[in-house]
């Protein structure tokens, strides 16, 4: 059946976009390639929610080897229950892609507020805050106004970059996930419409 073929896809998709969001909240760590800001504290806020590297990271794993894992594309489904096998098959499917849904979710939320709030840097009085917290995030379309962070350098783009990345990131495993809900649904009811045309026909 089609349904598990879409279902392997999709974890097979899952797994890449979450090793890439492991990637880049780990990045966010180190402006620069520079350790010092993150034992200093001075990072956003937002880093140690670990967004990409629980939400959009280890969380995805999850439901994408139950996606992976259905292998069966006949309709006798699992364990020598014939009647159940597949349809508990897609349906637990659908529980795992919820799983997904939330950490995506969580992902995506984290990523927006990062962006929204901007990074924590050094101003020209000398002093560590966030500069752009107060402009409802209209600094990102005012790149004119980044220059005003001075240390570290450069961490106006590095954020707005790691955290865009993560908020793409989180919203196609989203999406995925919200697909395989639908998928495993149609497959439950069409697995079992399946096994019943078998035994029709037998």
């Amino acid at each position: 059946m089609c349904y598990g073929k879409c279902a392997r896809c999709i974890g097979h998709s899952l797994v890449w976009l979450a090793i890439l969001c492991i990637v880049a909240n780990i990045l966010l760590y180190f402006p620069n390639g520079e350790t010092k800001y993150a034992s200093e504290n001075h990072l956003s806020r937002f880093v140690w929610f670990f967004s990409g590297i629980v939400g959009g990271g280890l969380l995805m794993f999850l439901p994408a080897f139950v996606f992976i894992g259905l292998e069966e594309d006949d309709c006798c489904g699992c364990c020598g229950h014939e009647n159940c096998g597949k349809r508990c098959a897609m349906f637990s499917s659908v529980l795992a892609a919820l799983i997904g849904i939330a950490g995506s979710g969580y992902c995506v939320i984290v990523a927006a507020l990062g962006l929204a709030e901007g990074p924590q840097c050094l101003d020209s009085f000398g002093h560590w805050n966030y500069t752009f917290a107060n402009t409802d995030g209209q600094y990102l379309l005012d790149t004119s106004t980044w220059s005003q962070c001075a240390e570290p350098k450069h961490v106006v783009e590095w954020n707005v970059s790691l955290f865009s990345i993560l908020l793409a990131l989180g919203g196609i495993e989203f999406i995925l996930c919200l697909v395989q809900v639908i998928n495993g649904v149609m497959g439950g009811i069409c697995g079992y419409c399946c096994f019943r045309q078998q035994r029709y026909d037998c």
